[in-house]
């Protein structure tokens, strides 16, 4: 019965489909999606029941919300205080210290695979793990949990900003390689890296991780904005949802770069329209993440916009995807000129 009910609402939007001709099917980083629309790592995909809803709303993917790396060690950190403040431990070279370290990461972590393995047992589409790691400590034996509890495919997203000015230029880019082949490596599932937008030369970082092995990557992740309350003279969130101007970005690097690697690419922060996740298929993205739009709009806004996906396609005379994937690449019919700083100088120009 359960695994009838779960098939009924894996189906809900197919049924609905307004042309039966038209073929959303694509893939990404080994995985075959029954459309682009993933839902990226956040509030949305904490809870296994969040997760069956957006699945029968029409969701392709779900990646879980991130188990972050200064999380894990908060947690230790705050344990391992109140132990020395209780006297249970008296230096770090104690046994007690060491099971405290491990106990607390344990207890973590294990949480985080009971969220895989209970969304595993809710839904067909694939489960991808994400961990928001800053260090290649530790994770490579997390890794192999992961699979174990039966995710999909993981994405690294790895989280450095780039504030520390003593750090030669380069020493981000390598970390980042390391980490992606340290848990590359070991993985039997697909690894996929979620970039931050803060390079030097975006297309350097992309070609490489695709070079060393990358089976997905994901332009690009949208670090937390911080602002001030002049009143209170506080720290407080600014922009908390990304806004519909933001996909530009993604935009540009998937076009500049989609024809130039073998690796799949998916585009996020600023998808909140029908519109955009066209722009970006024309780019070259294989999918597009969903996580602001999905806040503001609720689950059922997946079935709107596959519904005026389907209704483009079929108004140009599209079946597949393919079809039109990667048509303004600056591989195919488009000029990377448009995509350079001159295009910029020329249309100020005109003005005034």
């Amino acid at each position: 019965m359960a695994a009838r009910q779960q098939q009924v609402c894996t189906n809900i939007y197919k049924t609905n489909k307004i042309n039966s001709m038209t073929d959303l099917t694509t893939r990404f980083a080994g995985l075959t999606l029954q459309n682009p629309l993933i839902i990226g790592s956040s509030g949305l995909t904490n809870h296994p029941d969040n997760i069956a809803e957006l699945e029968k709303q029409g969701a392709a993917a779900v990646v879980l919300k991130s188990l972050f790396e200064e999380q894990i060690m908060a947690e230790t950190e705050e344990t391992i205080r109140a132990a020395y403040q209780h006297n249970l431990i008296y230096t770090q070279k104690s046994d007690a210290f060491d099971y405290i370290d491990m106990s607390v990461k344990e207890d973590t972590i294990a949480q985080y695979l009971e969220l895989i393995r209970e969304s595993k047992k809710r839904v067909s589409i694939p489960v991808i793990a994400s961990v928001n790691c800053v260090t290649a400590s530790e994770w490579t034996s997390f890794v192999n949990k992961i699979q174990t509890a039966g995710a999909d495919a993981i994405e690294l997203n790895i989280a450095i900003t780039p504030t520390d000015v003593t750090q030669t230029i380069g020493a981000r880019e390598k970390i980042h390689n390391i980490i992606f082949e340290r848990v590359k490596t070991i993985a039997r599932i697909p690894v996929i890296v979620k970039l931050s937008p803060y390079f030097t030369n975006p297309a350097l970082v992309i070609n490489s991780l695709s070079e060393a092995g990358a089976d997905g990557l994901v332009l690009f992740n949208r670090y937390y904005n911080p602002d001030f309350d002049i009143e209170t003279m506080t720290e407080k969130s600014a922009n908390t949802y990304s806004r519909p101007d933001e996909y530009s970005y993604s935009l540009r690097w998937i076009a500049i770069m989609s024809g130039k690697v073998g690796t799949g690419l998916s585009a996020a922060t600023g998808i909140h329209n029908t519109e955009t996740i066209i722009k970006q298929l024309l780019a070259g993205a294989q999918t597009v993440q969903l996580v602001s739009a999905i806040y503001k709009e609720g689950p059922g806004y997946i079935q709107t916009l596959l519904k005026e996906l389907e209704q483009w396609m079929d108004q140009k005379g599209f079946n597949q995807i393919d079809q039109f994937r990667a048509r303004l690449c600056t591989t195919g019919s488009i000029n990377q000129g448009i995509f350079d700083r001159i295009q910029f100088m020329k249309y100020f120009s005109n003005i005034g």
